[in-house]
């Protein structure tokens, strides 16, 4: 019998008013799911930070009530040593004990990578700096990372920031289980053991998804790609279409008994809610 898994949903940082006032009432809707924290992404060399923050710490002020607890992504690249320490000791004073600990894009024009190269860097730092007072998620890439020189050697560096303190990961999305159960007993294979969890992407655009995918290396399979062209512009019909694919997609996963489902929400409710009432997630 599989058991219930840990939910998790991930927003981008408003940047206007209105987004916040969107984003709260997209929080407030999403916790019938009870999920155990609330992600929040982080800009290319920390160019969302202030944001961020904003948006973590009101997450934060409101865990006792709501019992979910806020996850900043960090990006160390392009960045130094003191300005993470400053971040870290930001969110250790605003009571934050979780974080999703990235490697990260040079922002368009930026050349200079920083103190740290990599992601395994950045974990090992945190945990030199704040013993164990964080919980570090860690990205894991099923579909392997486009810029890894093959799936060895990403798999190799996934290892790294495991060894560096690494409590869990969460996979970039995917849309092929099998890439999932092969990367499980590729990591199995070589000792790794935290919890991966799998990323669940929601398809609200395909033409936003297809070129978001192209660049992040996450495959749309051939025959999905096909049914999604076919739509056009019947934005109704298509909705319908891939709500239904994720409720079938999200149980297949709830069945291999994942350790959880993180669902990058795009700031929406739906089809998220939907996926899950189906699924009797709601709590």
């Amino acid at each position: 019998m599989s058991r219930q898994p840990v939910i998790s949903c991930e927003f981008f940082p408003p940047k206007t008013e209105k987004g916040a006032q969107n984003l709260l009432l997209v929080q407030q809707e999403l916790a019938v799911l009870r999920p155990e924290f609330y992600s929040v992404t982080f800009g290319a060399g920390g160019s969302t930070q202030d944001n961020t923050l904003e948006a973590v710490v009101a997450i934060q002020q409101q865990a006792n009530k709501t019992g979910i607890h806020a996850a900043p992504h960090l990006s160390c690249v392009g960045s130094s040593r003191q300005r993470i320490r400053t971040i870290l000791q930001t969110y250790i004073d605003n009571d934050i004990s979780r974080v999703v600990a990235l490697r990260g894009d040079l922002p368009s024009g930026m050349r200079d990578h920083g103190e740290f190269r990599y992601a395994n860097e950045l974990v090992e730092f945190i945990r030199q700096e704040t013993g164990d007072h964080f919980t570090i998620e860690v990205a894991a890439y099923p579909e392997v990372h486009p810029q890894a020189q093959n799936a060895d050697v990403d798999l190799e560096n996934f290892k790294r920031k495991v060894d560096a303190g690494a409590d869990s990961a969460i996979t970039q999305y995917f849309y092929n289980i099998d890439s999932y159960l092969y990367f499980m007993d590729r990591c199995q294979q070589i000792g790794i053991t935290i919890p991966i969890v799998p990323g669940i992407m929601p398809i609200n655009n395909y033409t936003q998804l297809a070129r978001f995918s192209a660049s992040c290396g996450a495959e749309i399979p051939r025959w999905l790609t096909k049914r999604l062209e076919a739509f056009y512009d019947d934005s109704v019909s298509m909705q319908a279409f891939t709500t239904d694919y994720l409720t079938d997609f999200t149980e297949k996963l709830i069945k291999l008994n994942v350790p959880g489902l993180h669902f990058y929400s795009m700031n929406k409710t739906q089809p998220v809610l939907t996926v899950c009432e189906r699924l009797g997630l709601l709590r």
